[in-house]
């Protein structure tokens, strides 16, 4: 009865794994945090109606890029400093909604093996506890019984190796998008302030 709760909570936690995977490949294209419509306009972004243009284009494009160049941008006529520190802890925000759901697979990469060591242990206890009630007279059935015990062990591992793989690629893949974000936002603010003097 043990193993079938354990066999139920691997189930589930790959279920949970998978979809974590597929949603945050979903979010974390470069196309949806970086439009290459909006970073294409940056550089030709100079004048009043030129940031006006790109507002525009923030607006149609919804992204953490262009949520980040709107509030630069609605902050224009404050002092440099006071835009670039509100860029900053919006900026912060932005990262964190990347982040999301890679806990998840931190936690899996960690509960996953447990439950299958739990699985082989629940398993092996009753299997020995069968022996011990009616002897060891089938070598054969016992070899047979450890070998189905160690699957959950192996169903775990089996689970946790991919989720650390997509939990170690994905993180990396925010903290590139974050240094793109940052490059192209302060590109905005300095241009921005330069051609105000």
């Amino acid at each position: 009865m043990e193993t079938t709760v354990v066999y139920t909570l691997l189930a589930l936690t790959s279920v949970v794994g998978l979809g974590v995977v597929l949603w945050r490949g979903w979010m974390l294209r470069w196309n949806k945090v970086v439009p290459p419509a909006i970073a294409g306009s940056l550089a030709g972004c100079r004048t009043a109606d030129d940031v006006k243009a790109l507002r525009q284009l923030c607006q149609n494009h919804a992204s953490p890029l262009g949520r980040l160049l709107l509030l630069a941008a609605d902050h224009l006529d404050w002092p440099k400093a006071d835009n670039v520190d509100s860029l900053e802890t919006a900026a912060r925000h932005e990262i964190v909604r990347l982040e999301r759901g890679l806990v998840v697979l931190e936690i899996i990469v960690g509960i996953a093996p447990l439950l299958g060591l739990v699985g082989t242990i629940a398993g092996m206890m009753t299997l020995f506890g069968d022996i011990g009630q009616s002897g060891l007279s089938d070598a054969a059935r016992l070899a047979k019984g450890i070998a189905l015990i160690l699957n959950a062990t192996l169903i775990g591992l089996l689970i946790a190796i991919p989720s650390l793989i997509f939990w170690s690629y994905y993180s990396k893949k925010v903290e590139v998008l974050a240094v793109e974000l940052e490059t192209l936002c302060d590109e905005f603010i300095r241009r921005q302030y330069r051609e105000r003097k």
